[in-house]
């Protein structure tokens, strides 16, 4: 029996409203169930350098808060209301150890936080302060005046050199403990921060074989230079270079008059061939080093911090090619 069946103008929207609740399904890719969640996770970060390692490894799923910003200098800086209202509205809060952050423990007491912290230098191998190490590099006359510097140093600092990430090595292991720090808290973006991490240590193997190819070009017995404040010394133990400094491990400390006379004869004595200024630090101290010793004045270099986006130095990679460029343009000729 044929029955004779026509669509109402009833039936017709009906059938359009089902399509229509279909298309997203089936226009929407398989991975959608992998994309951040509406609500990005709130996390912070302590400084700049640290704060680009944890936008690599979270992506589009974090929502990233630095304390010391751009060009900002850590060892001096002084917490805000703001920032412990940033602090308490984290989920984690990502720092770097080693006594880098000398004023954290009080804005954490301060803030009240639930976050989760997470220790990014966790796993690296410590060194110890440069003042230990190189202790006939200053005269007898400044040793006391030294020593009292190094002990304010030392109690911010813990006695350890905390500017880990310098070492390309170093910062693979911040990555690794990024991105097990925001699965923890983010069990539902395991797939993606492992995919991240991963796709930007690959990142980090290619930066570190363009560093060593770079220092491996320089001469030997030029691969020595000064910098404003001792920030180098895991990327000079790391790659085979002497970083000179004349005001320790602290930008907090003023290098004494003793200290600069000091390495002005060592550069004359030992004809180091280069001087070069830091972003966070007062260029008038090197400037006077360079005019006194004839010392080339190499290129501004990044140490704590990053620069802002328009300059040469926006993410940790751009900084660490920035300040190989400006080693060996001024050590290789």
């Amino acid at each position: 029996m044929l029955i004779n069946w026509r669509p109402t103008r009833r039936s017709w929207l009906a059938v359009f409203a089902t399509a229509a609740l279909a298309a997203p399904a089936l226009l929407t890719p398989a991975s959608a169930q992998d994309a951040a969640p509406a609500a990005k996770m709130p996390v912070v970060a302590t400084f700049s350098i640290l704060s680009d390692l944890v936008k690599q490894v979270g992506g589009d799923r974090v929502a990233v808060s630095v304390l010391v910003g751009p060009n900002g200098d850590a060892h001096v800086f002084q917490p805000a209301p703001a920032d412990a209202k940033k602090v308490a509205d984290a989920k984690v809060v990502f720092v770097n150890g080693l006594g880098f952050e000398g004023w954290m423990d009080r804005l954490l007491k301060s803030s009240g936080t639930k976050a989760k912290i997470v220790v990014a230098s966790e796993g690296v191998t410590p060194r110890e302060m440069a003042h230990e190490e190189e202790g006939d590099a200053h005269d007898a006359d400044a040793t006391h005046e030294a020593d009292a510097a190094h002990e304010h140093e030392g109690h911010e600092h813990g006695g350890l050199d905390p500017h880990a990430w310098q070492s390309v090595a170093n910062a693979k292991l911040y990555v690794a403990n990024i991105r097990d720090g925001l699965i923890a808290a983010d069990p539902a973006g395991q797939a993606a921060y492992a995919s991240n991490a991963a796709a930007y240590t690959a990142k980090l193997d290619a930066l570190e074989n363009e560093v060593k190819a770079a220092i491996a070009a320089i001469p030997p017995e030029r691969r020595r230079i000064i910098t404003s404040h001792d920030a180098f010394g895991y990327f000079g133990a790391a790659y085979g270079m002497e970083f000179i400094a004349p005001q320790g491990v602290s930008t907090e400390a003023e290098a004494s008059a003793q200290d600069v006379a000091s390495i002005i004869r060592q550069i004359k004595a030992e004809k180091i061939p280069a001087v070069f200024m830091e972003n966070i630090s007062d260029p008038r101290l090197i400037q006077r080093i360079a005019a006194e010793t004839g010392a080339k004045i190499g290129g501004e270099v990044y140490s704590d911090a990053l620069s802002d986006d328009k300059g040469p130095a926006s993410t940790y990679i751009d900084m660490i090619e920035n300040n190989i460029h400006q080693f060996s343009s001024a050590l290789s000729s």
